[in-house]
């Protein structure tokens, strides 16, 4: 029996994804004061009291934005309520109750989810007060937590496994190959996955750097469970300015260590890039199994020699991989 789902929504900087880490014990989801720094949804298996269920976090919830990246991260929100067994409605109480956190109730009270209204930022007994004006939001009782000190959460955990439907203590299945997605920004990990998947699953922009946490997912090709890892866009050192952008090389290099197999992209109308070549010796020096994808191989102009010239040329600047299979896709 499959794990049950837990999703966590709200509205931009509520602290879902410092709920997200306390949750899971571990600093998984991008942390920063910048809103919209979770764009995907982020996936891991947590245990209370000898339950185990999936927890996903979501980018913020902006329901009526024309934001480029606001819609998309609606559109992940849309998808972890399709696919949750309980949603996490995260609040503000130190803002308290805005039109958004209005918007975002009616939507949940339309959903038929399981849903626990989460009030975060109340660290002290002082604020318990300020609960009452939540209840307006028409989700019931609301639950004090302060995620980034960690009150009150066992008491939310309690709750949760409380109404999740089962209570299933399975593990789940377990995949036996990992694979990583890698590749320089732009080059259309997400677009790849999400065409394996035959779904959105994935956020895909135009812009850059776009996936900033790595995403696991599981499919099954010919009986044989897969869990692809999406990752983000590895840029040069001089060029991960940000905090954000470091915390996602770092989870990146973390996936190259945990796959079995790394798929790296490249954009077959830009050939080989010295990122490109970095990011394969950086799998080769982990002893991972290597697949090299060429990427939008139908904008290239090409006769019948310009596969095998393509080739060819790979293998003359990185003769130490030249065991690496190419794929054109």
């Amino acid at each position: 029996m499959a794990k049950n789902t837990v999703a966590i929504l709200g509205r931009p900087n509520v602290g879902k994804s410092t709920l997200f880490n306390r949750i899971v014990k571990k600093r998984e989801a991008i942390v920063d004061s910048t809103p919209g720094v979770t764009r995907d949804r982020l996936y891991m298996t947590t245990e209370w009291a000898g339950v185990s269920f999936e927890l996903i976090d979501t980018g913020g919830y902006v329901p009526l934005s024309t934001d480029v990246f606001e819609q998309a991260i609606r559109e992940q929100a849309a998808y972890a309520i399709n696919e949750a067994d309980a949603i996490l409605f995260v609040t503000d109480v130190m803002s308290g109750v805005t039109a958004l956190d209005e918007e975002i109730a009616a939507i949940l009270q339309k959903s038929g989810r399981n849903v626990i209204l989460v009030v975060n930022k109340v660290d002290n007994d002082g604020r318990l007060a300020d609960l009452v004006d939540f209840y307006r939001l028409g989700i019931g009782e609301p639950h004090p937590v302060s995620a980034i000190n960690g009150l009150r959460i066992g008491d939310l955990l309690d709750r949760i496994i409380e109404i999740l439907p089962g209570n299933s203590e399975t593990s789940g299945e377990k995949s036996e190959i990992n694979l990583a997605v890698l590749g320089r920004p732009n080059v259309g990990k997400s677009s790849y996955v999400n065409a394996l998947l035959g779904e959105q699953r994935h956020i895909v922009t135009e812009i850059p750097g776009t996936t900033r946490d790595a995403i696991d997912t599981v499919i099954h090709y010919k009986k044989q469970a897969v869990t692809l890892i999406d990752t983000a866009g590895l840029r040069k050192k001089a060029r991960v300015k940000e905090d954000i952008e470091y915390y996602s090389t770092v989870r990146t290099h973390l996936a190259i260590r945990r796959c079995d197999v790394a798929i790296v992209l490249i954009d077959g109308t830009e050939g080989m890039a010295d990122q490109d070549k970095k990011i394969l010796a950086g799998a080769a020096d982990e002893g991972k199994g290597i697949v090299l994808g060429v990427n939008k191989w139908d904008l290239v102009e090409k006769d019948t020699m310009t596969a095998r010239k393509f080739e060819i040329t790979i293998q003359n600047e990185i003769p130490s991989l030249s065991f690496v299979p190419v794929m054109f896709i």
